[in-house]
């Protein structure tokens, strides 16, 4: 691992003595997740264990459309920013709900930064901007007016597939569905790529807001001279995408320190054609927030042909470890494993070995012999998928299936690599912990992750409709879906819970409690609960106030107590929930809204009578 120079060693540590650890009080949510540092924590208690059962619908803002919308409100000044009205950027009274203005864009959901959008004002207040891509277009607007500034890149909007030194017209997606982080007067940017061959780089990017001009950037695909160009093919740079940062990242305002996950490198599940270990792919960067520059990594998965990437938000929090007090990193997985680091040096808090794994059988295929493995704290998720773990609520038909399927399959746990004869993968791709699914006490250490277990079947197969220019690199082509198992009735074959609630105390690296989270509405009519919810995208936020607030797809938000995962509150809503919700005061009143619009598990007749809404709760307003 490397070693960070002295001079800036020395530097960080005294910032650290001088400033706060995170640079804010964690009392508004004007940033996605409610702070640079991705915390998803609120210092308000108004709210709290003994009170919480009191809460009721202060306001709600219907969308105004069909559309499932899984987005982080964000609220400055009273106002609160919302997307509806067919992916219209809208301004809200926090306190009343009352629409202020709309700012239109493009049509379609996959057009826009969906999950949330990005907040800067000046330091004096009198400019007051909002950050957004549509797309593949990154622009601005005034937080106050919602009109475009016209003065933001050309004409108003940057175009994020120019700069990246391929051909823009060869680029199909770039923009990312997440906002990105503002840092003083940047905001520093991941991006999305699709899944095959020929995807984007995943360059990570800084714009000035005031005029969109490109401050910096990180080539996480190395390009020669630059770290890491030797753990890929010659010149991989120019033709091999991914290793992006698609989802969340955080920052330590005080050190003007940047912490970014990336994603495998593409195409995901063959990697013939950038044999190596493929620095940055899947791993924890930690960039200077100004510069760019590299300070220290560490890469989770080597040649990552798992999908394995890192997709929920690094965690800032200060633990008392070996009796010192230490600032640290958490990086949750889709393995269902945590990794914690010293925030500033990248030293594991505790050893992660390298083990031996399994060897690929597919045609030139090399991995690497070993892949690390965190001795402590203890996995979130279940790591391996057998007869013996199949549901009990399985019908005779899917149990024979699945079995026949699991008995055939390779099955040596979480690195056995996908091949022709097809692959168990547990807790799967797209299962884990996953964007949103993590929330912290920062200064109490504790950690609290949402985990989904969902077997995949991985199977390998010629693709025969290969383009000869991109398959030649790569020999014989091979593609595979994320061959996700599902029985016949929308249900996991694994038995329950499905979903998930771990609580970790990384003073200690031990879990506190575990709870399943939420309920499948059929199962739960049947008497059937503790099961966990289905599939779900969950974003917890934790309060001062001894709470942990969720909303879930069995369309119920929840208040849960941070000692044991009780549920102390919940309401049910007319639609399914996911994503993070805010919590915010004004007027000396603390709000929890919700974004109800995910319809999941909804028929699309039903889904067409049903209209998403935001939601608000509080306590009874004091009447004067």
């Amino acid at each position: 691992m490397p070693v960070l120079p002295r001079p800036l060693f020395r530097a960080l540590l005294i910032c650290a003595a001088v400033f706060p650890a995170l640079g804010q009080d964690h009392k508004t949510w004007s940033d996605y997740s409610g702070a640079p540092d991705a915390a998803q924590y609120s210092a308000l208690e108004q709210i709290n264990r003994s009170n919480v059962d009191k809460l009721e619908v202060a306001w709600m803002y219907p969308t105004g459309d069909h559309n499932k919308y899984f987005f982080n409100p964000l609220v400055a000044h009273g106002t609160m920013y919302v997307l509806a009205k067919n992916n219209s950027i809208v301004a809200l009274d926090a306190a009343t709900g009352k629409e202020i203005w709309a700012h239109p864009t493009a049509p379609g959901t996959a057009a826009l930064t969906n999950r949330g959008i990005n907040y800067w004002e000046s330091k004096d207040g009198s400019e007051r901007r909002l950050l957004f891509a549509s797309n593949q277009v990154l622009q601005a607007i005034d937080a106050r007016t919602g009109q475009s500034i016209s003065t933001f890149g050309g004409n108003g909007g940057v175009d994020l597939k120019e700069g990246l030194d391929r051909d823009p017209k060869t680029l199909r997606i770039v923009q990312s569905a997440f906002p990105g982080r503002v840092f003083e007067d940047l905001l520093i940017l991941g991006s999305a790529t699709n899944q095959g061959y020929g995807s984007a780089p995943g360059d990570i990017r800084a714009f000035d807001v005031r005029s969109g001009k490109l401050v910096w950037t990180f080539h996480t695909i190395p390009r020669p001279g630059e770290y890491g160009y030797e753990t890929w093919p010659k010149d991989a740079w120019k033709r091999v995408g991914g290793a992006n940062t698609w989802s969340e990242l955080a920052l330590d305002v005080a050190r003007g320190i940047v912490y970014l996950p990336t994603a495998s490198a593409k195409y995901n599940f063959y990697g013939v054609d950038r044999s190596g270990a493929n620095l940055f792919a899947d791993c924890l960067l930690a960039l200077d927030a100004r510069t760019g520059k590299r300070l220290w990594h560490y890469q989770m998965v080597h040649h990552d042909i798992w999908d394995y990437d890192n997709p929920a938000a690094p965690k800032l929090l200060t633990v008392k470890h070996d009796g010192k007090m230490v600032d640290i990193v958490a990086q949750v997985s889709k393995q269902g494993f945590v990794w914690v680091f010293n925030r500033v040096t990248g030293e594991p808090i505790w050893p992660i070995e390298e083990r031996a794994v399994p060897q690929s059988g597919m045609p030139g295929e090399k991995l690497s012999p070993t892949q690390p493995f965190p001795v402590k704290p203890p996995p979130f998720a279940r790591q391996k998928f057998t007869v013996d773990d199949l549901s009990p609520y399985l019908s005779p038909q899917d149990r024979a299936r699945f079995r026949d399927e699991i008995l055939s399959a390779r099955n040596e746990g979480l690195f056995t690599p996908p091949g022709q004869s097809g692959t168990i993968q547990m807790p799967g791709n797209n299962g884990g912990a996953n964007w949103g699914g993590a929330a912290v006490d920062p200064a109490k250490g504790w950690l609290f992750v949402v985990s989904k277990d969902l077997p995949a079947l991985l199977k390998m197969h010629k693709d025969p409709q290969a383009d000869a220019a991109l398959a030649a690199s790569a020999g014989e082509r091979y593609y595979s879906g994320f061959g996700f198992m599902v029985a016949s009735d929308g249900l996991s074959p694994i038995a329950p819970p499905w979903t998930s609630l771990t609580a970790y105390d990384l003073n200690e690296g031990n879990i506190k409690w575990k709870i399943a989270l939420g309920e499948v509405p059929e199962l739960a009519a049947k008497g059937i609960r503790n099961t966990g919810t289905h599939f779900p995208k969950v974003g917890p936020v934790v309060t001062a106030g001894g709470l942990i607030f969720t909303g879930t797809r069995d369309r119920k938000a929840r208040a849960l107590d941070v000692r044991n995962g009780k549920v102390l509150w919940e309401h049910e809503l007319e639609a399914a929930m996911e994503g993070i919700p805010a919590v915010y005061e004004v007027n000396g009143r603390q709000y929890v809204t919700f974004c109800a619009s995910a319809q999941a598990g909804l028929t699309p007749e039903t889904q067409e009578k049903i209209k998403g809404a935001y939601v608000a709760f509080a306590l009874p307003a004091v009447k004067e």
